[in-house]
């Protein structure tokens, strides 16, 4: 430590040696060393360096923790503000500020683990962007002739599957892309054999899937590279991942899930005694129909063969020719009525609006008086000195207005 001696014999360090001190007594404090603390994450923050920054409370204190790249690139689930975790790590002072704080190794969520947290938050943002909506789901092709399959080129998984396959349909071709299905790189090689599949191998089917196994062991299935290949997929997929009792994202992604492998081949691969089955039965079923089709339409013919044996031609001919006289004759009827009832009203029309022409008015002694081409209707609209033209019954004169004197007649 560096130090100088002050007035009257004091000792006196320096910022940067006392703050070194405090270090050292941290790092050799076994508890600090290796420390757990549970809190409640506060002013959480991931800056583009990947480094992550946040302080830990409870009701009475505060800790500063910071979480650098390579641990941080390591959490399943996201941390938020106001989540209850543990941190795992080493308390040290960061000198340039002069405080302590918490450098953390791992970091759990509080209650659920930290697996279950991360599957419903990714769970929770796909679905926000469609990702496993039913409209966007794919049908099953009936009689798919090749299948790529998307797993491990170890377990039993792939021999259910091609055992199932080839028991219901020896001719169904298979076609294994092998990948990893647990641990660090197997949602990278998952994802890559799913484009591989629908870029450089097409297929008219995909089965991607697993054995059963923990939470752990079937991750990969639910991180997001496999899940976004699932969805993008022009081909259908069946997702067939652990037991009946596993769930994961790809399933919720999927066009289909199945329960376990063997069931992803039952519903991939129709069974060919089945179909001829079917076939069979199609075949009865139309031969019947046929059969009852004829005898339905013999019965017919001899039915209206008895009927123009019944009545000859001659007959028949008279009877439409009686029906045609008599609607031509209706037809003659309709159109005299309806024209009476037009000319009828026509005339009615002609009379009212005879009733209407000025004429009639002008003929009992009255006239009308224009000015500019204009009816006058009020003695306002003249004035001294106005030309005016007068209209009567027999003729018109020019006048000139002498004089105006308002009032009725």
């Amino acid at each position: 430590m560096t130090t100088s001696e002050g007035g009257g014999g004091l000792t006196v360090h320096s910022v940067s040696a006392l703050t070194q001190y405090i270090k050292s007594m941290f790092q050799v404090e076994g508890l600090l060393r290796n420390v757990s603390v549970e809190g409640e994450l506060s002013n959480y923050k991931m800056y583009a360096s990947g480094h992550c920054y946040f302080t830990l409370k409870d009701e009475t204190a505060s800790l500063k923790g910071v979480m650098f790249k390579s641990r941080a690139r390591l959490l399943r689930f996201q941390p938020e503000n106001g989540m209850k975790v543990v941190a795992t790590g080493e308390v040290s002072v960061y000198e340039r500020d002069g405080v302590y704080q918490l450098y953390v190794e791992r970091l759990l969520p509080v209650g659920a683990g930290e697996l279950s947290v991360a599957f419903e938050q990714l769970k929770a943002r796909l679905a926000a962007e469609g990702l496993f909506n039913e409209d966007h789901k794919k049908p099953l092709p009936p009689f798919p002739r090749t299948i790529g399959i998307v797993t491990s080129l170890s377990g039993a998984v792939l021999r259910d599957i091609y055992r199932v396959s080839k028991r219901r349909d020896a001719n169904i071709r298979l076609v294994l892309y092998p990948t990893l299905v647990q641990g660090e790189g197997a949602a990278a090689e998952i994802a890559a054999a799913i484009r591989f599949f629908n870029e450089k191998y097409p297929v008219d089917l995909l089965i991607v899937g697993r054995g059963g196994g923990s939470a752990e062991d079937l991750w990969a299935f639910n991180e997001e590279p496999v899940v976004r290949a699932i969805y993008d997929s022009v081909i259908p997929v069946i997702s067939a991942v652990g037991h009946e009792t596993d769930t994961t994202l790809s399933d919720y992604a999927s066009d289909v899930r199945a329960a376990t492998p063997s069931q992803a081949a039952e519903l991939a691969v129709p069974e060919t005694a089945a179909l001829f089955r079917r076939i069979g039965e199609c075949e009865m079923r139309l031969q019947k129909a046929v059969k009852s089709r004829l005898y339905y339409e013999r019965e017919r013919v001899e039915r209206l063969g008895g009927f123009f044996l019944k009545r000859p031609p001659q007959a028949l001919l008279a009877d439409r020719r009686q029906r045609l006289d008599m609607a031509a004759e209706a037809l003659d009827r309709g159109m005299r009525r309806a024209l009476l009832e037009k000319q009828h009203a026509f005339r009615v029309a002609a009379e009212k609006l005879e009733m209407l022409n000025p004429l009639h008015v002008i003929r009992r002694g009255y006239s009308v008086v224009e000015k500019d081409g204009a009816a006058v209707r009020s003695v306002k609209e003249l004035a001294a000195g106005d030309g005016i033209l007068v209209r009567l019954a027999d003729g018109s004169f020019d006048a000139v207005v002498g004089g105006l004197r308002e009032g009725g007649l």
